[in-house]
C-alpha cells in the first residue's frame, strides 16, 4: 500500500520538475514541444485501496495527477516546496502557481489554479479543456474524493483549494474505509438500532404508507423506466413522519436504512442552524452535497426548528431565515435520495414544503392490541413475574408509547435490582407506569 502511494508521489513530482523545467528553462522552440504527458504514470498496483480507486472510475493521467497533488500536503508536503519560488521581477509569488497558506501548516497548499499550472502551463486550449476535470459533475469531485473550498465570493473558481476527503485519506492510507463521523463540519451522525424490522410495531394505515416507501426504494428505477415516468418524475423523495413522541418515527427510519441496506444520518438541527448569514445554507449544503453521492437517507428529526412556517419579513432576521427555508425546500426538492422529516405536530411544519412530500405519514399512539405487543416485544428476554396477566392488564389500562415503554423497562429493571431480585413484579413495573405518566402530566 505504501509503495504504491510513493511511487504515484514520485512521478508527480517528476511531472512537477518536467513543469518547471519547460515553463522556466526550455528554450520558446522546446517549450512549444515539452508536454508533461511524455512522463508515463506508474503501473497500478490493483490490490491497494488507491489503485482499485483509480481502476473503478478509470481515472486517466489528468486525474491522477489532480488526486496526488491533493494527497501531497498529507504525505510529502516538501514535494511542494518549489512552489514557494518568487518573481524576482515583481517581487512577489507567481500567480500561475495558486496556492494557499494554512494558520498552521507552513507548505504549501494547491488550489486548482496549481493543478491547471503543472498539467497546462501556459497553454489556453489545455487549460480551458482541463478546467473541465474540476467541475461538480467530474468523477474527482461527484465522488466526494475531492472537495473544493472556496475563498471569498466573487473571486476566481480555480482559485478554489484542493482538499482530499478525510474518508478516502484514511482508506488510501490505511485500507480502512470509515463512514463520515459527526463534527462541527459535518452535523450529522449515523443512527443504527439492534433491533430488526420484526420488532416494529405499527398500526395498519401506517405500516402501508411504509411499505410504499420501501417499494420506492427497491424498485424506482423500474417505476421511471417501464411506466415511462422519468420524464416527469425526480429520483428523489421526500417522506414527513408526524405524530406525538415515542411513537416510533426515528426507530422506523433507523429500520428502513437497515432492512434497505442503506445508511441513515440523522441531522443535528442545532449545529445546522447559525445565527450568521450564509452559514446555515453551508452547513446544510455540506450535508447535501456528501449524500448526493452515497446510499444515505437524511433524517431530519425535530424538523419544526428549520423546516417551520415562514414569517413576515418586518427585518433582516425573518429575510435570512425565510432564504434558509426556501435554500432547503430548492436542496430537497433536488435530492436524488431519501429525506425523512420527523415533527410531532403536522401544522409545524411549512406549508409551502408540505406541498413538496411524497407522503405523510402519521404515526398514532399504540391501540391495546399493540400496546400489548409492545410490552410483550420489549420484556421478551426478562424474567417477569405473571407476565401474561400483568401485560395483558397494563397494555389494557394505561396509554403509552413504544418510546415511554422502555423508560418503563429501565425503572422496573432498577427497582428489582434494588430490592434485590432478578424478576420483575407488577409493583417494579407500576411504580415505573407511574413515573412515565407523570411525565406527561398524568396519574397513575
Amino acid at each position: 500500500m505504501v509503495e504504491s502511494l510513493k511511487n504515484e508521489i514520485d512521478w508527480c513530482r517528476q511531472v512537477i520538475d518536467l513543469r518547471f523545467e519547460q515553463y522556466f528553462c526550455a528554450e520558446d522552440d522546446e517549450r512549444k514541444t515539452l508536454d508533461v504527458r511524455y512522463c508515463p504514470p506508474p503501473e497500478l498496483d490493483t490490490e491497494t485501496p488507491y489503485g482499485r480507486t483509480v481502476l473503478q472510475l478509470e481515472l486517466g493521467f489528468d486525474e491522477r495527477i489532480i488526486l496526488t497533488l491533493a494527497l501531497l500536503p498529507h504525505l510529502c508536503p516538501q514535494t511542494l516546496d518549489s512552489f514557494f519560488l518568487n518573481n524576482k521581477v515583481l517581487g512577489r509569488p507567481y500567480t500561475e502557481f495558486g496556492g494557499w497558506h494554512g494558520k498552521s501548516h507552513s507548505g504549501f497548499l494547491p488550489t486548482c489554479e496549481t493543478a491547471l499550472f503543472i498539467l497546462a502551463g501556459d497553454n489556453l486550449e489545455r487549460r480551458i479543456e482541463l478546467m473541465r476535470l474540476l467541475e461538480n459533475d467530474q468523477k474527482l469531485v461527484s465522488s466526494r474524493i475531492l472537495q473544493l473550498e472556496y475563498g471569498e465570493r466573487g473571486e476566481p473558481g480555480n482559485s478554489a483549494a484542493l482538499r482530499i476527503s478525510s474518508e478516502y485519506l484514511e482508506f488510501f492510507t490505511t485500507g480502512v474505509q470509515n463512514k463520515p463521523d459527526y463534527s462541527s463540519h459535518f452535523p450529522a451522525k449515523l443512527i443504527t438500532t439492534r433491533l430488526e424490522w420484526d420488532d416494529l410495531v405499527l398500526e395498519d394505515t401506517t405500516k402501508n404508507e411504509i411499505e410504499q416507501l420501501l417499494t420506492w426504494i427497491e424498485h424506482s428505477e423500474e417505476i421511471l423506466d417501464e411506466f415511462g415516468l422519468r420524464k416527469n418524475l425526480k429520483r428523489g423523495y421526500r417522506v414527513l413522519f408526524y405524530g406525538p413522541p415515542g411513537t416510533g418515527k426515528t426507530l422506523t427510519a433507523t429500520l428502513i436504512g437497515k432492512k434497505m441496506d442503506m445508511d441513515v444520518y440523522r441531522v443535528d438541527l442545532s449545529q445546522v442552524i447559525s445565527k450568521y448569514i450564509g452559514e446555515t445554507e453551508k452547513n446544510l449544503s455540506n450535508i447535501f452535497d456528501q449524500a448526493e453521492s452515497r446510499n444515505w437517507i437524511l433524517f431530519f428529526d425535530e424538523a419544526d426548528s428549520l423546516f417551520g412556517a415562514r414569517t413576515q419579513t418586518n427585518n433582516s432576521n425573518d429575510r435570512s431565515a425565510n432564504q434558509e427555508i426556501s435554500y432547503l425546500l430548492q436542496r430537497v426538492e433536488d435530492f436524488p435520495g431519501i429525506v425523512i422529516l420527523a415533527s410531532n405536530l403536522k401544522s409545524n411544519i411549512d406549508e409551502a414544503f408540505s406541498r413538496r412530500f411524497q407522503s405523510t405519514v402519521y404515526f398514532p399512539l399504540p391501540e391495546p392490541n399493540e400496546r400489548l405487543t409492545l410490552w410483550k416485544n420489549i420484556f421478551q428476554n426478562t424474567e417477569v413475574e405473571n407476565r401474561d396477566e400483568i401485560f395483558d392488564y397494563f397494555a389494557n389500562n394505561y396509554e403509552l408509547s413504544g418510546g415511554a415503554l422502555t423508560n418503563v423497562a429501565r425503572y422496573a429493571a432498577i427497582s428489582a435490582i434494588m430490592n434485590k431480585r432478578k424478576i420483575i413484579n407488577k409493583l417494579d413495573l407500576q411504580q415505573a407506569v407511574s413515573k412515565e405518566l407523570l411525565k406527561e402530566g398524568k396519574n397513575l
